[in-house]
């Protein structure tokens, strides 16, 4: 009797571990618990809503390529400023110390690479380079030395950088994945409509390596911007210091073009979910740069007709103070307190508390530039795409760039003003910021008590 008992509490126990839901539909248990996605340091979040995109005012150009629209936008965060030249130098220390580590691997795998998991024994192909040795950057190791040498400049051309690191060979090297390729359908193909999803793509799911794209970018700044972007200007100064000297760290990063700002963000996804620990990385949060509509929505901070992102129509306050870092007047640039660039957060933050969203540099976006995209694109999220490749025609390489800058005029400030320029060029007057796509916060475990609201 003992045993029956015994057996039948056994079964209870299986039946019971084997399915906890009873027979309905409570969906998977995660192990992980309740997902949660951090503030980003530096960045303010921008609620999602709607506003009608475009001209609220007169067209003064008369061009027609900011016709009104109502459009909808997800919620973000957002770079409260400008990325700056101390930031930027972040990303172009780590390619540096990136391609030394790589070279140092090859004379000293066990210091400077990791081959296999510690716990697990599997064998990385390829190694992990190891983060936690330090470079010797003046070993008295000639193996060593000679082992990074090929990253420093020539002798005859070694300056005054400290490292004197040959920015010719700062190449960031990624990959992406080409989603509108991918999802693109070619019905020239003929094929079985059941079968759509092999026959009417033109490479289909038989071989998805076609597009997963591999970039390499060489990731140093145009210093020699302040120089070829104006004719007889003595502009030289800026060109040796601008972007190493400490007195400018706090500075918007400029001489970047467009490839090196997407790069950018692609690194700071990388380091933002390599550096959380499971936590971190559980969120798989990307870092990009904002399309045109997410940054018109940014500028607005809230104010739906007003022409300047701090909320009124004029370009000074009520003290008769310039509010951003412009060409007033007729070409008085110090009257609103700058010459050039200067530091960032330097003017008042909009309503959401970004700054700079108007004057200082005007900043790349995501979308490619087309004068009639608002006639052509969705409502919701709108954002038009183009990956161009090298040997494109240059209209397909135009980029749109927002907010004006430091050598413009008033209308440049204004938060509906479109402008563009060449994704492989670097300007003087253009930076950018990222901004990271907001998932939603869980409350509880519970779905019908989870909230996808912020606060």
């Amino acid at each position: 009797m003992k045993k029956i008992l015994l057996f039948i509490a056994a079964l209870i126990v299986l039946v019971s571990c084997s399915d906890k839901g009873n027979g309905e539909l409570v969906g998977v248990n995660r192990k992980s618990g309740t997902f949660y996605q951090p503030d980003p340091y530096g960045m303010v979040f921008v609620p999602q809503g709607s506003y009608t995109m475009g001209a609220g005012d007169e067209d003064i150009t008369y061009g027609q390529v900011i016709e009104p629209k109502t459009v909808s936008i997800s919620s973000f965060f957002m770079d409260e400023t400008e990325i700056t030249n101390n930031e930027y130098r972040q990303f172009v220390n780590w390619v540096s110390d990136s391609i030394a580590r790589r070279m140092l691997g090859d004379v000293r795998p066990e210091d400077y690479l990791i081959e296999e998991d510690p716990e697990t024994g599997e064998v990385y192909d390829p190694p992990f380079l190891n983060w936690e040795t330090e470079i010797e950057w003046q070993s008295s190791d000639q193996e060593v030395r000679d082992a990074i040498e090929n990253i420093y400049l020539p002798e005859h051309e070694r300056y005054f950088r400290k490292k004197q690191i040959d920015s010719r060979k700062l190449n960031y090297e990624y990959y992406w994945v080409d989603l509108q390729a991918a999802a693109q359908k070619d019905f020239s193909t003929p094929g079985n409509y059941l079968d759509a999803s092999l026959s009417n793509r033109p490479q289909g799911l038989r071989d998805r390596s076609v597009y997963v794209k591999r970039e390499s970018i060489n990731v140093y700044p145009d210093t020699l911007a302040w120089i070829h972007d104006y004719t007889y200007s003595f502009n030289d100064p800026l060109t040796e210091r601008y972007f190493w000297h400490p007195a400018y760290d706090h500075y918007p990063v400029v001489g970047v073009n467009w490839l090196q700002a997407k790069a950018f963000c692609v690194w700071r996804t990388e380091l933002y979910n390599n550096s959380g620990g499971k936590r971190r990385a559980s969120v798989g949060a990307e870092f990009r740069l904002p399309t045109e509509a997410e940054w018109e929505w940014a500028a607005r901070g809230g104010n739906e007709l007003s022409p300047y992102p701090w909320g009124g129509p004029y370009t000074r306050n009520e003290k008769g103070c310039f509010l951003a870092n412009f060409k007033p007047l007729r070409g008085n640039y110090i009257d609103d307190g700058g010459l050039r660039t200067i530091i960032v957060g330097h003017y008042p933050a909009n309503d959401w508390g970004l700054y700079d969203m108007a004057g200082n540099v005007a900043e790349w976006t995501n979308s490619a530039y087309d004068p009639a995209s608002y006639n052509f694109t969705w409502d919701m999220n709108p954002n038009y795409t183009y990956n161009a490749k090298p040997d494109d025609s240059p209209a397909m390489k135009r980029k749109v760039i927002r907010g004006g800058s430091w050598k413009d005029i008033a209308y440049y400030l204004r938060v509906t003003t479109r402008a563009y320029e060449y994704q492989d060029t670097a300007k003087s007057y253009i930076g950018f910021r990222s901004i990271q796509p907001y998932l939603g916060r869980n409350k509880g475990d519970n779905p019908a008590k989870a909230s996808n609201v912020y606060h």
